[in-house]
């Protein structure tokens, strides 16, 4: 599925330019983001727009739901089963299990938000995810 959106040219490099576009009604309701209700985004710029320009924009929503889950549920849960583990791992050892389900916890959150990191480069550069301006209005 792709999502059209309105905004203003910033800036042009090369052929892409910097967007700067009100949030859409799902990023205004969660309110999870500082800041004011603009949003500055890169995006192709294959209709030539040049700044000051008001123009139409797409994003495709194809990994979107994968993007949440990866993002917000992925790192709770690994902490969980990082906890777990420890606690595991201190009982078979005959230790006491909070601190090693502590430790297990933080590292594993710790590698879910380096593998957060990594999937982000990754979609960055990834041209298919990137928004496209599609339009300029007069």
């Amino acid at each position: 599925m792709v999502k059209r959106q309105e905004g203003v040219v910033l800036e042009v490099t090369g052929k892409t330019a910097k967007i700067k576009a009100s949030r859409h009604n799902n990023c205004e309701s969660c309110g999870a983001c500082p800041g004011n209700s603009a949003l500055v985004l890169e995006a192709k710029n294959p209709v030539g727009a040049l700044p000051g320009q008001r123009v139409e924009f797409e994003i495709r929503e194809a990994g979107m739901l994968k993007a949440a889950f990866i993002v917000f549920v992925l790192p709770l849960v690994a902490a969980f089963i990082g906890g777990i583990s420890g606690g595991m791992l201190a009982a078979n050892a005959g230790y006491d299990a909070q601190l090693p389900e502590i430790i297990g916890g933080v590292l594993s959150f710790g590698l879910a938000v380096m593998y957060i990191k990594y999937v982000d480069v990754s979609i960055r550069s990834d041209v298919k995810m990137q928004p496209v301006i599609t339009r300029i209005y007069n």
